[in-house]
């Protein structure tokens, strides 16, 4: 009960504060609008935004550590993705820690999000730098861990991890660690040492979410005025490691090809409007239903959908997955793009999405679901140029 009090009153603590730096914005616009003082709105629109952002990272964080987060898994080369975030470690640490990385040779890719993968080590990296305020060491390592047997008389790494083959990642810093009553805690959402004001308690806990939800395990072992290190465990995947692109990669939003029809399925009508809003003004036909039934019948008039855009929990029975799938029973090409503000157990088959399906986080940008959008019907207008070149080539002359 003591736990579920301090979750509790952290969750209401924080979204208060953000509910009123939303409605206090909008009431300043509403007010500033009647004076006719509409060059003076922009400040407090950034204010709402910036309110939002914050409370779409603290749910993306509690949903992370109940393991109901939306998860985006890729094969994924940790040496790469660690390599890639060197130079935000130092920006983030500042030039009293000196961090130090050692990478495994022939490292093993495992199956993960590596967006999430990238918040819970620069978590890690945060927490490590707090705990050396005077400054001190941080190595961030990766080995190849294969765990044996654990039953008597077999050695082990550790008796806390199945046996099997591991990807892992080890964060140590040479702070002022922990006592035996801190580390029993660390992992409890909104538990922090931190003064008020400077941490909000949900990094470990996120971090331990997101490994266990990705079917690994985090250890922690720390002593008083010893340092700590953190131990992440991920399964080894047999295969090759995708081709992740970096952060921020996306395309802009463009104009849509004339004639470009898109079918948007979801119950929650603010959220309806805006995005038929948005993709109208893009010049897209759009095409809406309010549930997967509403849906489907339009998908079944034999209209010509180029893209369904769906919630995934929805409600009437069907659901946004159950939806695709027999769309695609019409029209085995379509391209689906599902939306979510919660899991994606759903959505997602086989811990992967399905070629042509994708997957987007509530809430989004909508410049974000714009271009993520043009970018789905991009390939497909590559694909088919292609192939038309090739015909033509083939074409006797």
């Amino acid at each position: 009960m003591e736990a579920v009090g301090q979750l509790t009153g952290g969750l209401a603590h924080d979204f208060n504060n953000l509910l009123a730096g939303i409605s206090g914005s909008l009431e300043l616009i509403r007010s500033r609008l009647r004076q006719g003082r509409a060059s003076e709105v922009d400040r407090y629109i950034d204010v709402a935004m910036t309110s939002v952002e914050r409370a779409a990272a603290l749910t993306h964080r509690l949903l992370a550590f109940s393991r109901r987060q939306t998860l985006d898994p890729k094969a994924t080369d940790v040496n790469r993705l660690v390599g890639g975030m060197e130079d935000m470690f130092s920006r983030t640490v500042g030039p009293g820690i000196a961090v130090e990385t050692r990478l495994a040779d022939d490292l093993w890719p495992t199956l993960c999000d590596p967006n999430q993968l990238e918040n819970a080590l620069l978590n890690l990296v945060i927490n490590a730098r707090d705990a050396m305020p005077d400054g001190g060491p941080l190595m961030i390592e990766t080995r190849n861990i294969s765990v044996l047997d654990t039953r008597p008389g077999a050695a082990a790494v550790t008796s806390k991890v199945p046996a099997g083959e591991y990807m892992g990642l080890f964060v140590t810093d040479g702070g002022t660690g922990m006592p035996p009553d801190v580390i029993a805690r660390a992992f409890d959402p909104f538990f922090t040492t931190k003064p008020t004001g400077q941490g909000t308690g949900l990094g470990l806990s996120m971090t331990y979410g997101f490994v266990q939800q990705s079917g690994g395990y985090v250890l922690l072992g720390s002593e008083a005025g010893q340092g700590t290190v953190v131990s992440i465990y991920l399964p080894r995947h047999l295969g090759p490691a995708d081709d992740v692109k970096p952060a921020g990669s996306a395309t802009s939003p463009a104009s849509a090809e004339a004639g470009t029809v898109v079918l948007v399925v979801e119950d929650e009508v603010a959220v309806r409007v805006v995005i038929v809003e948005v993709l109208s003004e893009l010049g897209y036909v759009v095409l809406e239903a309010e549930d997967g039934q509403s849906g489907l019948r339009i998908i079944e008039s034999c209209v010509r959908i180029d893209l369904l855009l769906t919630d995934v929990g929805l409600p009437g029975g069907m659901n946004g997955r159950q939806l695709a799938d027999a769309a695609r029973a019409h029209s085995p090409e379509l391209k689906v793009l599902f939306l979510t503000g919660y899991a994606a157990s759903a959505a997602v088959r086989n811990g992967r999405m399905e070629a042509g399906m994708e997957i987007m986080i509530k809430p989004f940008a909508l410049d974000a679901l714009a271009a993520r959008i043009e970018g789905m019907l991009r390939m497909d207008r590559r694909i088919e140029i292609t192939g038309s070149a090739v015909g033509m080539q083939a074409s006797p002359g």
